[in-house]
């Protein structure tokens, strides 16, 4: 029988696998089977270019806002601030008139 992970957060040994994922039962941390494998992850854009902290990235398709008036447009510029390890919204950044928002590295290429 394959020896699952210990969770990284609390350290418990009750892992178990969902999907893609390893889940804490313990303090409900979740984290990708790739992080573990690797001890990093690598977050791609649209045409599959690893993007980084920094990167300025482009807007492929116009993105509907929860709770805003307006779309973001395609072609809209902005800088991804911090990659995060998930698998919806895995950017964080500032997006010109919409402020501070996570966003999926499907949705934009790097410029």
């Amino acid at each position: 029988m394959e020896q699952l992970p210990n969770c990284p957060e609390c350290g418990s040994e009750y892992t178990y696998e969902d999907g893609e994922l390893y889940v804490c039962p313990e303090c409900a941390h979740e984290w990708s089977k790739n992080a573990v494998a690797g001890d990093s992850f690598i977050i791609r854009d649209a045409n599959g270019t690893p993007l980084e902290e920094g990167d300025m990235v482009t807007v492929i398709k116009d993105l509907k806002v929860k709770g805003a008036s307006s779309d973001v447009k395609i072609g809209t510029k902005f800088k991804v601030a911090r990659l995060l390890d998930k698998h919806d919204h895995n950017m964080d950044c500032k997006i010109p008139g919409f402020g501070a928002m996570q966003i999926t590295a499907a949705f934009v290429k790097k410029a």
